[in-house]
């Protein structure tokens, strides 16, 4: 039985979505899906399709969900996110500015639209847990070039950051992104050394580590705090470890933290609202129990 026919058999006729990547076996996606499933007494599916880096297996995945009748999208990880989306029907604005896909909705007609809720969920989980933090404040630092950092940066800068300040390890990168995400009305992204990534804290109002440095498994993040204000959040996209070393040293010293399960809570709502009609909200409950399958 291949991975499709595993998810059907799963489904058992029921609307269904998934997460898709390679590999996918990690996700907690389901867990946070099937706490609004039970929530809301949906009889609904959420499950996982490993799907290879492959044209052809993306192609594949399209077709499945265009052509079977209870399918009703699914969400994107690493690594489809952007070679996706030539593959589709739609791609919401939103999406197509910030450059990749994390969530994929099947109309009424059986077309296949992008949307990207990345971004929408970094800034819902950042309002819930520092609703003092203001973007007009002031400067930000944001760590970091990957495919969050394109969604974060871009978020940030629509949402009026004065200044973004972009470090990351290659730096032609960051350099890319600040291109990419540069405002129009002369606001500034500046893309600093990665090795001055300490001095750059100096006067922000928001740290955000969207690096995997810190995360279980792989090297810590090297970063000396002593020149970020006490009054700026301390914000970790890494969810695993929920409590990261950068975390913790901020939380040391006074910082408010935001950990990285607000916003993967945060960014299912879009597509769980599209999928299976209900509108839905991240509870406390809910963030105990996708904890608890995080094993933390």
């Amino acid at each position: 039985m291949n991975a499709y026919e595993t998810l059907l058999k799963e489904a058992a006729g029921r609307p269904f979505a998934a997460i898709v990547g390679w590999p996918v076996e990690h996700s907690r996606s389901p867990a946070l899906h099937g706490f609004w499933l039970k929530q809301h007494a949906i009889k609904g599916h959420y499950g996982r399709l490993p799907v290879e880096p492959k044209r052809a297996a993306l192609e594949e995945l399209v077709a499945f969900l265009r052509r079977t009748p209870n399918a009703r999208g699914c969400n994107l990880t690493l690594p489809h996110k952007i070679e996706i989306m030539p593959l589709l029907d739609r791609i919401d604005p939103l999406a197509k500015h910030i450059g990749a896909v994390n969530t994929v909705i099947k109309q009424a007609d059986g077309t296949l639209e992008g949307r990207n809720s990345d971004g929408f969920g970094f800034l819902e989980a950042l309002r819930y847990n520092a609703p003092h933090w203001s973007a007009a404040s002031g400067p930000v630092v944001v760590l970091g070039a990957g495919g969050a950092a394109r969604a974060i940066v871009a978020t940030l800068a629509n949402a009026g950051v004065p200044e973004l300040r972009l470090l990351n390890r290659t730096k032609s990168t960051a350099v890319d992104l600040g291109v990419a995400f540069t405002p129009a009305d002369g606001r500034q992204i500046v893309v600093d050394n990665w090795d001055d990534r300490s001095q750059a804290l100096a006067g922000v109002t928001l740290l955000v580590n969207t690096t995997s440095l810190g995360q279980k498994g792989q090297p810590p993040l090297d970063l000396d705090l002593s020149r970020l204000p006490r009054s700026a959040v301390v914000y970790d996209i890494v969810y695993v470890p929920l409590e990261t070393a950068l975390l913790a040293a901020a939380r040391g010293r006074g910082n408010r933290c935001v950990d990285g399960l607000g916003m993967l809570l945060h960014q299912g709502r879009v597509g769980f609202e599209a999928w299976f009609g209900v509108k839905v909200d991240v509870s406390a409950d809910q963030r105990r129990a996708v904890a608890a399958d995080l094993g933390v």
